[in-house]
């Protein structure tokens, strides 16, 4: 679909949200969060993945972003804001919201959401509904940060069918190729190895603690060598005249 041109003059008698926006004008218009908890869930899933898939350069992975879908492209007519969400086969670069009809009519592949005792019915009821219906996400999760609740569901013929849980406790992605699990008390990713994706945090504490051990071993290597030397000079045998 060819973009409408800009506007010069907007009439009086017509508001901000009847107006058809040029590319990239829409603001995204989500309420706050409703604690850390949620936020910092949030984000952790985006800074993961976003790492995880460094290399790439075709999907987009944001959180609590409006996404913008009516078919008349106004503003206000028709709108979600995700927790989380993932879209495949789309540039890699920063946004101001998502807005379909600007981005070749693209939906998430992916959607989880975090639940909290004000949006557990909608996020359970009416969002999975508009997430099967009319977003046609093929893989839908929910997340709740306080009872570790974790479903799942992948569109099977039009309709969401519930992702069956692994003996690990974990659901299978198939947008991501990677599954979701809950680790200390964080939902997070796996790999098919069913081996955790550390954050960068993560990583940066795991080469620390490497650094540590490699020093540590070597200080027993020298201390071991020191021994050595201190029996065999008790012998009367000297290591530097062999």
């Amino acid at each position: 679909m060819s973009e409408p041109a800009t506007l010069e003059i907007i009439s009086d008698n017509i508001s901000e949200d009847e107006v058809i926006f040029p590319p990239g004008d829409i603001l995204s218009d989500e309420p706050p969060l409703e604690s850390d908890l949620h936020r910092d869930q949030i984000d952790l899933l985006i800074r993961i993945l976003k790492l995880w898939w460094r290399e790439r350069q075709d999907f987009y992975a944001s959180g609590n972003l409006t996404i913008y879908y009516s078919p008349n492209q106004k503003k206000s007519e028709y709108f979600r804001g995700p927790d989380f969400f993932v879209v495949l086969g789309t540039p890699k670069k920063d946004r101001k919201s998502w807005v379909v009809w600007q981005e070749e009519g693209k939906y998430p592949n992916l959607i989880v959401e975090i639940l909290s005792s004000s949006t557990t019915a909608v996020d359970k009821g009416l969002k999975k509904q508009v997430y099967q219906d009319t977003f046609r996400t093929p893989d839908y999760f929910w997340f709740d940060p306080v009872t570790m609740e974790l479903q799942g569901f992948h569109l099977v013929d039009g309709k969401y069918q519930e992702i069956q849980v692994t003996t690990d406790g974990r659901l299978w992605s198939q947008q991501l190729e990677l599954y979701l699990g809950v680790y200390e008390g964080k939902l997070r990713f796996f790999t098919t190895e069913n081996q955790l994706i550390l954050s960068s945090e993560e990583l940066t504490e795991q080469e620390r603690l490497r650094a540590q051990q490699a020093e540590e071993r070597a200080e027993r290597a020298e201390q071991e060598i020191a021994r050595l030397r201190e029996a065999l000079r008790i012998q009367g045998i000297d290591l530097e005249n062999i």
